[in-house]
């Protein structure tokens, strides 16, 4: 007998995670005639549903552990992500360039070097700067 429709209602009707859940074999008849919450919260009254103690120790005792300097997660810098985003959009369509002979080695090179050094604000800046370079 599958049961899965069933326990899933009773995670949602008695809030504890699918695993604490245990069905009584006795009573699997009565679990299947379940639909509604209440039902479920009856069967758990009842003795049918059962739900086991968490597991862990620190749910056990209650443990509180501080946050400490360690603990903290710092957003990876704004600027840093901005900057990859930036670069791998130029770097992209400054190959597609070379591939199609509009820019040539030497020049490649020395845009390369420049986006690097994020001379470019945007990609329209990056154009024009192709645009004079040639």
């Amino acid at each position: 007998m599958k049961l899965d429709r069933k326990k899933l209602l009773a995670v949602n009707a008695l809030g504890v995670g699918k695993k604490r859940i245990l069905f009584n074999n006795a009573s699997l008849g009565e679990i299947k005639e379940a639909i509604t919450r209440q039902d479920i919260r009856d069967l758990l009254a009842a003795g049918a549903i059962t739900i086991k103690q968490a597991r862990g120790k620190a749910k056990e005792k209650g443990i509180k552990r501080k946050r400490g300097a360690g603990k903290v997660r710092k957003k990876v810098n704004k600027r840093k992500k901005n900057y990859i985003k930036l670069t791998r959009k130029l770097r992209k369509h400054l190959k597609e360039q070379k591939k199609q002979g509009g820019v040539d080695l030497k020049t490649y090179g020395s845009i390369r070097r420049r986006i690097r050094a994020k001379m470019f604000r945007d990609m329209r800046h990056l154009k024009d700067y192709i645009k004079q370079a040639l």
